[in-house]
Order: structure tokens, then C-alpha cells, then sequence
């Protein structure tokens, strides 16, 4: 029989009755198959925003993205210089340079002036070719004399010329629908003539903080102030979702309904604390009357009395109640459901490869998340890295080695052992702990979106 442990139990219930402290946790699901299960039950939603490309950005395009014209959309001059007809310049040199005249009466561009034969017109960067010219000489192979110029470097045709369409061509492809736009595409989007986007829509979360013993400030004896819902709120949004943080619902069942029922018009629902099997633990039970539940333990730690449900559609997600549970249950769970119903990409958090400073323990076939914090030795410490603000490729400060000291070994209701630490390592179902100086990844899930 697997024994709860008592730091993950949200409420033990009777202590004299060990069937029921560990009823619904002697077959633990493992995290991939509960994952599987949650995501083959529901589908990425297809709504459509229509926005601006000033509020665009980090969303999902749901539509294909062409050129509707070309960039540039003329010739213009690659290098400053003086706009010319090449075969003008054939056989110019140091010792016979080509005399030619300056098109129009002062030394600044003129791009409406025409260029005709042993005629030049000064250019800049970036500017249009003007018309009869097809190259531009640099500036440095140049002499001005009055009203004329010495060319003393020949060009050929379209030499320092940049083609109509060099950037971007006339309805070239740009994007496929399940891009995720960043800064650099709605740049490029407005250069070539567009201002709107079709993006899908981010899916919606109702977020429920329950239990009868929370509190929103100046908690008293018996009372613990809320910071599940906030925290989880949050990071739904960081995920590519829209949280509605609600208030607190007491441990009452009518309650209870009444809440889960009202938000099933979200896309998820999440609720946290209530999830074990204490005598307050009630939202299993109210969802498994109001549709299914999928999975109710999983083999991983913190945070084993998480339960996975369905409602008309609409998955519900139930966080432990504590605070280093929900957060590990919310980035495996609701993290890749927010990104698969929002058509967004579900990367892997960086990582940060380290060394352990002391042995991490866990138990066999549970996938344990230790929080760690990150300490790096370098070749030239000092108080402040001024390196990190310069450049970041230096040599000067080579990274001599990185140790991840834990900063709990156990303890889910610990918030600061995780709002304190770089990250977590992932000690896998396989092994029995990681010990001291084994090489691991520090996945730092807090920095991914």
C-alpha cells in the first residue's frame, strides 16, 4: 500500500481510518498517461480575434499570411553615393577618372531629378533610384568640383543597387496559421501593407480558491491568507490565457456546485485546495456528479491528490491545496492545456545545467519536483556583474561551475521554497533520489511562458 504522504494531504480526515487516508491514491496515474487522458478528452477551440497589430503580439495567427506587395517597392541605393548611368563610367581609374555633371544645382539628393547621359545625382542610403540611373557610385570613389564630379571607380549595372522586392517579394508566403507572433513579425507585417491579423482567441480560466479557512489579509488563528487563486491566475495569463480570479468559496457542497456550474461557460476550470480525501475535500465528488472525473492521484510529488475532470466539455483541473502542489500540478497540467486549446506552442521551460550539492531523496515510481536554488562560481566575481548589462559573450568571466543547492527536501506547503528558488529539478519515476555531485537540469519553469 503507498502511505500519503502527510505533507501533501490538503486534510487527512479521521487519522483512526488509514483506508480512507489512502482510498483514491493506492493506484496513482502516472503524469504522462493523466495528461493523456485530460488532453484526448478535449479539443483546441477555433474562436477569431481580429486585431490590430499594436495588440498582437505573443498571439496565434489563424489565417495564412502573403505579401500584398513588395519590399522595397522600388530600386533605391544601396550605399551613399552618386546615382549614375553605368557605360558613363567604363574605363574610369585613379590616373583617368570620368568627368561627369551633376544633375541638379546642389550637392544634397534629389530623387525627382531624372539622370541622363555623363550625368550623376547624389543618393543616400535607402534612397529611390532616380529615373535613367541604373548604379550608384560610393561616395569614397568621388570627387565633387564644382557643378561636376570625378569618378575614379567604374561600376557595372545595378552595382550598389537594391532590387525592387530584396526584402520581402510581391505575395510571398510569410506565415502559416499556428504562428505565434513575436516583435520582429509585426514589423515585417506592417512593412508589407498590412495593420490587422486574425489571431485565435486565448482561451478563458475561471479560477476558484476554495476552503472554508481562507482568507484575503490579516489572517487569524486557524486562518491562512489566499494565494493559490492569485498565483494561478497569473500564471494562466503568463500561458497565453485570460483568468478571472474569483472569490473565495467556502466548504460547503450547494457552494461549490454553484461556483464550478457558473464558469462552465470558460474554457477551463481550475479550483484549488479540496482535491484529497479529507471530510472537506468535496469538489472530487461534486464534479464526478456533474460529469466525470478522469484521474483522481498522480505519481508525482508535490501534489499526488490532484483530480482531472470533464464537465460538459469543459475540463476542470482540481490544485491540492497547497501552495507548492498547485503550482507543480498547474504547470504540468493546466500550462499544456492552455497552449493546446489556444493553438499555442508548448515549448519546454529553459533549463539550467547543474551540479547537485547534497542528494535529492524520492520515491520509486513517482516523478518528484525538488525546488532549487542556482549558485554560479565564476573567475572573476565581483558584487555586481557589469558584464551582464555589456556583453554577455565575454570571456573575461567564464562560468567556472553551477551547484543547485535544494531548498526543501519536503514540505508542499512551504510557498517560499519554490517563490525563492531558480527552478526544479526532475528526479524521473526510474530512479530512487540523484545524488550529491550527479550533473542535472534545472528547469526553470517560471521564466517559460
Amino acid at each position: 500500500m503507498v502511505v500519503m504522504d502527510s505533507t501533501d494531504a490538503t486534510d487527512a480526515g479521521d487519522a483512526s481510518d488509514p483506508d480512507r487516508r489512502s482510498s483514491g491514491f493506492k493506484n496513482r496515474t502516472k503524469l504522462a498517461e493523466a495528461r493523456r487522458q485530460l488532453l484526448g478528452d478535449i479539443s483546441p477551440h477555433e474562436r477569431i480575434d481580429n486585431l490590430s497589430l499594436g495588440q498582437a503580439d505573443s498571439r496565434v495567427l489563424a489565417e495564412p499570411i502573403t505579401a500584398p506587395r513588395a519590399v522595397p517597392g522600388y530600386e533605391r541605393a544601396a550605399m551613399d553615393g552618386w546615382a549614375v548611368q553605368a557605360h558613363d563610367t567604363f574605363g574610369a581609374g585613379d590616373r583617368s577618372p570620368k568627368v561627369l555633371q551633376v544633375a541638379d544645382d546642389t550637392a544634397e539628393s534629389v530623387p525627382d531629378t531624372p539622370v541622363g547621359p555623363n550625368e550623376a545625382v547624389r543618393v543616400h542610403t535607402g534612397s529611390a533610384l532616380p529615373d535613367g540611373a541604373n548604379a550608384v557610385v560610393m561616395i569614397e570613389q568621388v570627387t565633387q568640383v564644382g557643378t561636376e564630379i570625378e569618378v575614379f571607380d567604374a561600376v557595372t549595372e545595378r552595382e550598389n543597387v537594391a532590387p525592387i522586392g530584396e526584402d520581402v517579394a510581391e505575395s510571398q508566403s510569410l506565415y502559416n496559421p499556428g504562428h505565434q507572433l513575436r516583435p520582429s513579425d509585426l514589423g515585417l507585417l506592417k512593412s508589407v501593407g498590412h495593420d490587422r491579423v486574425q489571431v485565435y482567441e486565448r482561451p478563458t480560466v475561471g479560477v476558484i480558491p476554495t476552503g472554508e479557512e481562507l482568507v484575503q489579509s490579516n489572517p487569524g488563528p486557524g486562518e491562512v491568507v489566499e494565494t493559490n487563486g492569485l498565483t494561478v491566475s497569473h500564471l494562466a495569463n503568463r500561458w497565453g490565457g485570460i483568468a478571472t480570479y474569483r472569490n473565495v468559496v467556502t466548504d460547503d457542497p450547494a457552494a461549490l456546485r454553484a461556483a464550478i456550474q457558473r464558469d462552465l461557460t470558460k474554457d477551463v476550470v481550475v479550483t484549488t485546495g479540496g482535491s484529497s480525501v479529507g471530510s472537506r475535500d468535496l469538489v472530487p465528488e461534486i464534479i464526478d456528479t456533474l460529469g466525470s472525473v478522469l484521474v483522481h492521484g498522480v505519481a508525482l510529488k508535490p501534489g499526488h491528490p490532484v483530480a482531472l475532470g470533464i464537465i460538459e466539455d469543459t475540463p476542470v483541473i482540481i490544485l491540492p491545496g497547497y501552495p507548492v502542489a498547485a503550482i507543480v500540478n498547474a504547470v504540468q497540467f493546466l500550462r499544456p492545456i492552455l497552449k493546446y486549446m489556444g493553438h499555442l506552442p508548448c515549448n519546454s521551460p529553459p533549463t539550467t545545467t547543474a551540479q547537485l550539492s547534497q542528494k535529492i531523496p524520492s520515491e520509486p515510481g513517482v516523478r518528484t519536483f525538488a525546488r532549487v536554488r542556482t549558485e554560479t562560481t565564476t573567475a572573476a566575481d565581483s558584487d555586481i556583474d557589469t558584464d551582464a548589462y555589456i556583453d554577455t559573450n565575454t570571456d573575461t568571466k567564464d562560468v567556472i561551475s553551477t551547484i543547485a543547492k535544494p531548498t526543501r527536501a519536503s514540505g508542499s506547503g512551504v510557498l517560499s521554497s519554490v517563490a525563492l528558488a531558480d527552478g526544479w529539478v526532475i528526479v524521473p519515476e526510474s530512479r530512487e533520489g540523484l545524488d550529491a555531485g550527479e550533473t542535472v537540469s534545472v528547469e526553470q519553469w517560471e521564466w517559460s511562458t
